[in-house]
């Protein structure tokens, strides 16, 4: 049996970045959670998803250039369908 590391990046910044990516391309969790699309279950689930992504460099230069207005999220972003979804 071989054991698999994952990679968990920072709890506090992948929150951000999960909220930022969700406004960028014009979905409020919030609002979708009071409105009972999101469940905080469903959150939680998407920021650990975002903390196993390799990505979050690449992440923060994308919404530093497309940070309003985007029409989706990147295709490197582990959220991308769920943030579609809910949209």
């Amino acid at each position: 049996m071989t054991a698999q590391l994952r990679y968990l990046g920072d709890p506090a910044m992948h929150f951000w970045l999960t909220r930022s990516m969700a406004r960028a391309t014009g979905l409020n969790l919030s609002e979708a959670m009071k409105d009972g699309r999101l469940t905080p279950e469903g959150y939680t689930e998407m920021v650990d998803r975002c903390r196993c992504c390799m990505h979050a460099q690449n992440c923060a230069q994308w919404l530093a250039v497309n940070g309003a207005d985007a029409d989706a999220a990147p295709p490197f972003c582990r959220l991308a369908e769920t943030l579609e979804t809910l949209r």
